[in-house]
Protein backbone atom coordinates (compact mmCIF):
# COMPACT_ATOMS: atom_id res chain seq x y z
CA UNK A 1 0.00 0.00 0.00
CA UNK A 2 2.83 2.38 0.78
CA UNK A 3 4.81 1.83 -2.41
CA UNK A 4 4.96 4.04 -5.47
CA UNK A 5 6.39 3.59 -8.96
CA UNK A 6 8.27 6.70 -10.13
CA UNK A 7 9.94 7.37 -13.48
CA UNK A 8 11.81 10.66 -13.80
CA UNK A 9 13.66 12.22 -16.71
CA UNK A 10 16.74 14.36 -16.07
CA UNK A 11 19.10 16.28 -18.32
CA UNK A 12 22.18 18.06 -16.93
CA UNK A 13 20.95 17.33 -13.39
CA UNK A 14 17.66 19.15 -14.08
CA UNK A 15 14.43 17.19 -13.71
CA UNK A 16 12.27 17.53 -16.82
CA UNK A 17 9.42 15.08 -16.22
CA UNK A 18 8.14 12.73 -13.56
CA UNK A 19 5.60 9.92 -13.68
CA UNK A 20 4.21 8.84 -10.34
CA UNK A 21 1.87 5.87 -9.91
CA UNK A 22 -0.02 7.78 -7.22
CA UNK A 23 -0.73 10.66 -9.66
CA UNK A 24 -1.13 8.40 -12.69
CA UNK A 25 0.32 10.78 -15.25
CA UNK A 26 3.46 12.68 -16.22
CA UNK A 27 4.14 16.12 -14.80
CA UNK A 28 6.57 18.52 -16.49
CA UNK A 29 8.92 20.79 -14.57
CA UNK A 30 10.40 22.81 -17.43
CA UNK A 31 8.92 24.24 -20.62
CA UNK A 32 10.25 21.31 -22.66
CA UNK A 33 9.29 18.91 -19.87
CA UNK A 34 5.68 20.09 -19.98
CA UNK A 35 5.59 19.45 -23.75
CA UNK A 36 7.10 15.98 -23.27
CA UNK A 37 4.69 15.22 -20.42
CA UNK A 38 1.69 16.23 -22.54
CA UNK A 39 2.86 14.03 -25.41
CA UNK A 40 3.44 11.07 -23.09
CA UNK A 41 0.10 11.55 -21.33
CA UNK A 42 -1.64 11.38 -24.73
CA UNK A 43 -0.01 8.02 -25.57
CA UNK A 44 -2.64 5.63 -24.17
CA UNK A 45 -0.65 2.40 -24.62
CA UNK A 46 2.46 3.83 -22.93
CA UNK A 47 0.42 5.28 -20.08
CA UNK A 48 -1.40 1.97 -19.51
CA UNK A 49 1.93 0.17 -19.20
CA UNK A 50 3.25 2.73 -16.71
CA UNK A 51 0.06 2.62 -14.65
CA UNK A 52 0.39 -1.17 -14.47
CA UNK A 53 4.08 -1.00 -13.49
CA UNK A 54 3.33 -0.80 -9.77
CA UNK A 55 1.61 -4.19 -9.91
CA UNK A 56 3.96 -5.81 -12.44
CA UNK A 57 7.32 -4.48 -11.23
CA UNK A 58 6.97 -3.28 -7.65
CA UNK A 59 4.53 -5.75 -6.08
CA UNK A 60 6.36 -8.97 -7.14
CA UNK A 61 9.70 -7.63 -5.87
CA UNK A 62 8.69 -5.81 -2.70
CA UNK A 63 9.60 -8.58 -0.24
CA UNK A 64 13.02 -9.06 -1.84
CA UNK A 65 13.69 -5.31 -1.69
CA UNK A 66 12.63 -5.09 1.96
CA UNK A 67 14.87 -8.07 2.81
CA UNK A 68 17.86 -6.41 1.10
CA UNK A 69 17.25 -3.07 2.79
CA UNK A 70 16.68 -4.45 6.26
Amino acid sequence: KGIEFIRSTYFNKLQYTKFSSSVGKFVGFTEQGMKNAAASNNNNIYMASLRAAKETICQPNIQRMYDNIL
